[in-house]
């Protein structure tokens, strides 16, 4: 079994990923010889990139437990009122820098 300072050197690129993505880290221990992580992302994207890091140094999960839930923050929602020829994609392409992103679930739509 290995060590929580082994497991650290381990998925250091993980720590890494999350202090660049400003992952808030609040949890970070050895738990039934697993690396226990719990941090809270910023955003649904900080979150994936970790997750992305997380299963590339191990894609069998089986020495890591993690979880990286989103703050949710009433001053990082935008407000966006639908025009006349508006599209899904259209929207997503100025908010998220791609049209392919409307499926996002970060992406609410009112119609009132």
């Amino acid at each position: 079994m290995a060590s929580l300072e082994e497991l650290k050197a381990k998925y250091q690129s993980v720590l890494t990923v999350a202090q660049d993505k400003h992952v808030q880290m609040a949890n970070l221990r050895l738990q039934d010889g697993k690396l226990f992580m719990k941090g809270h992302a910023p955003t649904l994207d900080a979150a994936n990139a970790v997750w992305n890091e997380v299963k590339r140094i191990n894609p069998n999960l089986d020495d890591v437990i993690a979880d990286f839930p989103i703050e949710s923050s009433a001053a990082s929602l935008r407000t966006y009122k639908v025009k006349a020829g508006d599209t899904l994609s259209k929207i997503s392409k100025q908010f998220y820098g791609n049209a392919n992103e409307y499926m996002r679930s970060s992406m609410r739509i009112r119609t009132s």
